[in-house]
């Protein structure tokens, strides 16, 4: 953080005691260090869109009991008669985001354990919970970045954590992007990755970055970003992914399911929606995994979390045993049972053309034969220029996937029902929001229906779940 010359620095402040940080004066303690993020660093971090500057909160935060602030120095001077009764208490920084990265960076140096990194264009959050969950399981303390907090604000707030809770001995950082601004080469020089786990490059964000192969780039980003010696974890399954390995002169650990890998699972099994078992397979030996959770696509997160264990010192049994423990994270495959006998499979926090057909593979998959199967799809979001194609060849797939009725919620899964409609899918329907579909779905579904409610946080496809939770009862097994 840089004092601007012009102000008057309190030397006091060196001596100050800052208990926590905070981002967000709502959310200020007494003793916290409040920064206050404007426009400016919100454009220079590659951030996209509008934010509120953060210093007209400045007042409010002292009152609530902050110990400084830290702020722009052009930010002040615009603020100045509500500002100046507090200016003794302002460290001035050329970029607030910055100061607040610097300052997680130089907490992690301090605290100096191992960083698990993990980055994709599907899969990060499953991944990660599904890592720091191994982990853990052998006696580690586990950090882990909450919910999908993993860009350049929420990957620091998590690594201050440790400027309090200096217990951890490890962490499993999730690490995204979605501008062509080296935004996970950022991340890394805070916490450089002892290992980096590379799940798939799938054309996500492709509205900012124009190809996939800039996609790849951009997420290779994590593997030339470890520390020296450090262990790349690659996807075996994946041509774009294994090709990292080119790019990295360390240990390179594979896993996969179709391909030769060092971690790989066979004889896969699903009796039941989130009842997976598989045999897992490591340098180490092999061990049988029961898995709650669903889908191809989750045995490859679990192999990447596997190979996780693998790396720090984990047998094949422990592993195993870890992964049979595992509860599924809300709204990412998530299974629920009603008590009139239909299933309801929540994948509502994400969607994009690859992880939508991953999902109905599962549903087509799983389903019992004689089950209706239907797909409530939301509209898929930063596709860039051929969105309206994608969404197209997206209903063409569903049309032939299997499944028996497709309602597709908001702008252009019109475009997806319409194409669906002329490949052959009869029961294909649209309505413009998620409030229209769940009532649509909760008056429809019966007993023995296996619906997929696949979309995004966008669209809030998570609506469909609340209307069925509100007027279906759950079952009690």
């Amino acid at each position: 953080m840089n004092a601007a010359p012009a102000s008057a620095f309190n030397p006091a402040l060196l001596d100050i005691e800052v208990n926590s940080f905070a981002t967000d004066s709502r959310e200020v303690k007494a003793g916290d260090l409040f920064f206050a993020f404007s426009q400016p660093e919100f454009a220079n971090n590659c951030f996209n869109g509008d934010f509120q500057d953060a210093t007209r909160f400045v007042p409010s935060a002292f009152e609530r009991g902050a110990a400084a602030s830290v702020i722009r120095k052009d930010r002040f001077e615009e603020h100045r008669a509500d500002l100046q009764p507090f200016e003794d208490r302002l460290i001035f920084a050329d970029d607030v985001i910055a100061a607040f990265q610097a300052l997680a960076r130089e907490v992690y140096k301090g605290w100096g354990r191992p960083v698990v990194a993990v980055t994709g264009s599907a899969g990060k959050t499953t991944a990660k919970e599904l890592t720091a969950h191994v982990l853990g399981h052998s006696g580690l303390r586990i950090l882990r970045n909450m919910k999908n907090l993993n860009n350049g604000v929420g990957h620091p707030m998590t690594v201050l954590q440790l400027a309090s809770e200096r217990e951890f001995d490890a962490a499993v950082l999730e690490m995204g992007m979605s501008t062509p601004n080296r935004e996970i080469a950022r991340l890394c020089t805070i916490t450089p990755p002892d290992v980096a786990i590379e799940l798939n490059v799938l054309p996500v964000h492709i509205e900012h970055l124009g190809t996939i192969e800039r996609i790849r780039d951009a997420k290779a980003e994590l593997v030339e970003g470890l520390k020296p010696g450090g262990t790349a974890i690659l996807n075996a399954d994946d041509p774009l992914v294994i090709g990292m390995r080119e790019r990295h002169r360390g240990k390179t650990v594979t896993y996969g399911i179709d391909n030769p890998a060092d971690v790989s699972a066979s004889d896969l099994e699903m009796k039941r929606f989130g009842e997976t078992s598989f045999t897992l397979r490591t340098p180490d030996g092999e061990a049988r995994v029961a898995l709650a959770l669903s889908g191809k696509h989750n045995v490859l997160n679990a192999l990447a979390a596997s190979a996780a264990g693998h790396c720090f010192g984990m047998s094949p049994d422990k592993i195993a045993e870890a992964l049979g423990t595992v509860a599924p994270p809300p709204q990412r495959g998530e299974v629920i049972r009603f008590a009139e006998g239909f299933t309801v499979i929540n994948d509502s926090y994400n969607s994009n053309p690859d992880a939508l057909m991953k999902m109905v593979a599962t549903l087509v998959e799983g389903a019992p034969e004689d089950s209706r199967k239907i797909v409530v799809a939301g509209e898929m979001l930063e596709l860039g220029n051929e969105e309206a194609a994608i969404h197209r060849k997206a209903g063409r797939q569903l049309a032939k996937a299997g499944i028996d009725k497709l309602i597709g919620v908001r702008g252009l899964a019109s475009e997806m029902v319409e194409a669906a409609r002329e490949a052959g899918l009869e029961d294909a329907s649209f309505t413009e929001d998620s409030e229209t579909a769940g009532g649509i779905v909760s008056g429809l579904v019966r007993e023995g229906d296996v619906v997929l409610v696949k979309g995004s946080r966008g669209v809030r496809t998570e609506r469909v779940i609340e209307r069925l939770l509100a007027e279906h009862g759950r079952s009690a097994g």
